[in-house]
């Protein structure tokens, strides 16, 4: 039989976790959270390329990694952003395939915000962007992370175009309104 995998990506502060959630909550269905793995390939090992990298800038008074101080220099340098990416991507796609493996022949979302800059289209059966209009996105990642309007538009800049991914989306989520009317897009696309 074969295995629907749900790929979920969208913009920056689109909704992506409120549409992950909820299909967690309601369907059941097991989620995979490529930002999660992220955070999990940071270990000892990475750790240390970092530091050697960046210097110790990047660590906080307790010696781990001071996450905003690495986005602020990955964010502001594609060379470097693409470095990293290099380091975390093998990582995150083991991950995602091992755990996905693990759960077939049943339905499993992969909640992958990079889904198409790190080429990993080929590990869903169907796309599903979250969108919503720029001055939402803006507005939500500046509330969410405590940006200014310059640092948050950096931040969007950094990714793919969020008509880009509409444009190559199986299906789209319009996240611009009430939860109601998401979760109601939600129902229709899980069918």
């Amino acid at each position: 039989m074969h295995q629907r995998i749900i790929g979920i990506t969208g913009g920056i502060a689109t909704g992506k976790t409120t549409v992950s959630n909820y299909l967690s909550k309601v369907y059941a269905l097991p989620i995979l959270d490529a930002d999660l793995y992220a955070r999990s390939a940071i270990g000892s090992e990475l750790l240390s390329l970092l530091v050697k990298r960046y210097g110790q800038i990047i660590l906080d008074r307790d010696r781990n990694l001071d996450r905003s101080q690495l986005a602020s220099i990955i964010f502001q340098d594609r060379t470097e952003r693409d470095w990293l990416e290099g380091q975390i991507h093998p990582y995150v796609r083991d991950r995602l395939i091992d755990r996905s493996v693990s759960y077939a022949p049943n339905t499993v979302v992969m909640v992958i915000p990079l889904l198409f800059e790190a080429n990993m289209t080929d590990l869903v059966t169907e796309i599903w962007v979250v969108a919503c209009s720029p001055e939402i996105e803006l507005q939500r990642l500046i509330d969410r992370n405590q940006l200014s309007v310059e640092d948050a538009q950096i931040r969007i800049a950094a990714q793919l175009p969020l008509a880009e991914k509409i444009d190559r989306a199986d299906i789209v989520l319009d996240n611009s309104g009430n939860l109601e009317d998401l979760y109601a897009q939600i129902d229709r696309s899980v069918q």
